[in-house]
């Protein structure tokens, strides 16, 4: 998929500037989320590298989302092996106003679609109501 954009001073606060161990505080996030997967996280600045297998393109997402929505990540490099594949989804960055049913409309031409969206982004997001600004969301094609 390649390298991936974030905004830095938006997401989930795991570690302090500088910190020595922000590469393990991601590895656990991810492992707490329940993604599976044996990756390796790399933490260099506000870019994070990870690479290794995971069990499919679903799973490859999310945990690209896990990184990427954490403050002072500003940029992810996926380097994971999805071992099954998978149509890939397209990703949005929540803007101010931004709701999931608004979003639903923009991709799918229909805002009661929003539920595919928060399925999506589970376990990350636990209620359609609490996005925010500079979060990054998957937009799965609809079936």
């Amino acid at each position: 998929m390649g390298l991936f954009k974030f905004i830095r001073d938006a997401g989930k606060s795991l570690f302090g500037a500088g910190e020595a161990n922000a590469a393990e505080a991601i590895e656990k996030e991810v492992k707490d989320l329940g993604l599976d997967g044996d990756i390796k996280v790399e933490v260099d600045g506000e870019k994070v590298k990870i690479s290794g297998d995971v069990p499919n393109q679903e799973t490859k997402e999310k945990i690209i989302l896990a990184a990427g929505n954490v403050e002072g990540i500003a940029e992810v490099e996926d380097g994971m092996n999805a071992e099954a594949g998978g149509d890939e989804a397209n990703f949005h960055t929540v803007e101010k106003g931004d709701t999931l049913w608004a979003i639903a409309t923009k991709a799918y031409g229909d805002g009661s679609k929003y539920p595919v969206i928060f399925e999506a982004n589970k376990p990350m997001l636990s209620d359609p109501d609490k996005i925010y600004p500079g979060q990054v969301l998957r937009i799965p094609a609809l079936s």
